[in-house]
């Protein structure tokens, strides 16, 4: 059995199964694995239990591969539960369509301004926001918002949120809520800030209908999904005899926590019931971002550098080192959990627990490389801003600067045994070129700590030393005696 190029004719498609699909309410920027894996059944299991017409447009923003993948087979999808004790499959029906924003730019900005659609929920990724890591701001010279800004058809998602938002307001809709499910820290007060600064450079007066009715929810989403392989599409073929292009594979844990804030103008039709999938509805998700980007999404980053330069394909293959596993459960207790307050009731050396527990699952090959893409971006919200609390609070940071460290090893693009690194970075080339051109491992440190859109210069001043010294243990120890030594 093959993937779709050599499809054996006598496999039937995936199709859907449920009747008719439902009617849209929801449009997806970034319709990836992810999403499919979290948010599309969240709401899938909401029309379920309280009905509603939610079902999602996604919208791929560069490549048609989604849709292609999709279409076939009426947009359905199976999601595959990997437990340590094995695996559950689900067939996902919630998605009705998927369009492709590089090929028909105004077929998405229609399904966006259209009155049906409430929600425009993203997934575009800390990059796809065209903004400065290091302050949160619109990056006006970023190219994409250097188009949006003089065509009418954008080609970013801040561009086609503005843009939408634009012909709601021309034609006295309301606007839609914008419901990120990025990791992003205070991710919805962020968006607002991009859309806003966007849409006051086009219109003043759209920028304040935008300020004044909008809605931008911040929200924390948990949930590890692993990327599918080629021989996971056959295998699933095998066991169901049923070809599907695009499943996805993810954890049993899932977690998502919403600001209950959504377009007052729609009343009981604003959001679906998430309450009754599961979602946990508050009034600020901030105590719950900072947990999840710190104690996740910070430690996911830490072992993904050191556990490939170690030669560790994943992150179930790194922790099983006891070496790495006393790193992790030290960067826990001692940096990250004193770093920040708790949501209410959670106890958080028993989340730490759980994390480990998931981390641990062999039944998630969460590979090394993939988690290690966009280091630059990821760097300031799920370490650096754990790094600059423990400053204020003259509280030591060895294995959080051990992490950055690595990660400075990684861009480099040269591992540790003299391999070369695929490193996958908007920044790639110009971080390659600051840590070639340096000549030892305290000048590579100074070089990467100036580079002003990840690193502020007061933390940068503040770590140079802490980082300095752990880059010079990796490169005449070795990954793994340095791990060991700290922990």
């Amino acid at each position: 059995m093959s993937t779709e190029a050599g499809l054996r004719a006598d496999i039937p498609r995936l199709a859907r199964v449920k009747g008719k699909a439902p009617a849209a309410g929801i449009v997806h920027l970034g319709l990836g694995a992810f999403f499919r894996a979290f948010g599309a059944i969240y709401i899938e299991d909401a029309m379920a239990a309280s009905g509603g017409d939610w079902g999602i447009i996604g919208v791929s923003l560069q490549s048609p591969r989604m849709h292609d993948q999709l279409a076939p087979q009426d947009f359905v999808y199976t999601a595959q539960e990997l437990g340590p004790e094995g695996e559950t499959l689900r067939q996902v029906e919630s998605v009705v369509d998927v369009l492709v924003a590089r090929e028909n730019p105004e077929a998405v900005l229609t399904s966006m301004a259209d009155p049906t659609t409430r929600i425009v929920t993203l997934t575009v990724t800390e990059k796809g926001y065209c903004h400065d890591p290091a302050t949160g701001r619109l990056n006006p010279d970023h190219p994409d918002i250097r188009h949006d800004l003089t065509h009418a058809l954008p080609v970013s998602a801040p561009g086609y949120l503005v843009r939408a938002l634009a012909r709601r307001k021309a034609t006295g809709l309301p606007p839609f809520t914008v419901l990120t499910c990025d990791n992003l820290p205070d991710n919805g007060r962020l968006v607002r800030g991009i859309v806003l600064d966007l849409a006051e450079r086009l219109d003043p007066e759209l920028a304040a209908w935008i300020a004044s009715e909008g809605r931008f929810p911040a929200t924390m989403v948990d949930r590890i999904v692993p990327a599918t392989k080629p021989e996971d599409v056959d295998a699933l073929a095998q066991k169901t005899g049923r070809y599907d292009a695009a499943p996805v594979l993810h954890e049993p844990f899932r977690q998502w926590v919403v600001e209950d804030d959504f377009v007052p103008a729609y009343g009981e039709d604003a959001r679906p019931d998430l309450a009754a999938a599961g979602v946990e509805l508050v009034g600020n998700v901030t105590a719950y971002e900072h947990m999840k980007l710190r104690m996740l999404n910070g430690t996911h980053s830490s072992l993904a550098y050191l556990g490939y330069l170690a030669g560790h394909e994943t992150i179930a293959e790194t922790v099983a080192d006891p070496a790495f596993a006393r790193f992790v459960k030290s960067l826990w207790r001692k940096e990250i959990i004193p770093s920040f307050q708790a949501p209410p009731g959670v106890d958080l050396e028993a989340y730490a627990d759980a994390l480990f527990e998931r981390y641990a699952n062999p039944g998630i090959r969460h590979r090394t490389w993939q988690i290690a893409m966009d280091g630059s971006q990821k760097l300031p919200q799920r370490i650096l801003g754990t790094l600059r609390d423990n400053l204020a609070a003259d509280r030591p940071s060895p294995g959080l600067c051990l992490a950055v460290a690595a990660w400075m090893v990684y861009v480099g693009g040269t591992g540790l045994d003299g391999a070369p690194i695929d490193v996958r970075d908007p920044m790639a080339d110009r971080l390659k070129s600051l840590s070639d051109n340096a000549k030892d491992p305290a000048a590579k440190v100074t070089a990467l700590l100036e580079v002003r859109d990840i690193f502020d210069p007061s933390l940068a001043t503040a770590i140079r030393p802490s980082v300095s010294s752990a880059y010079t243990n990796l490169v005449n120890g070795g990954v793994r005696k340095t791990v060991e030594a700290l922990a």
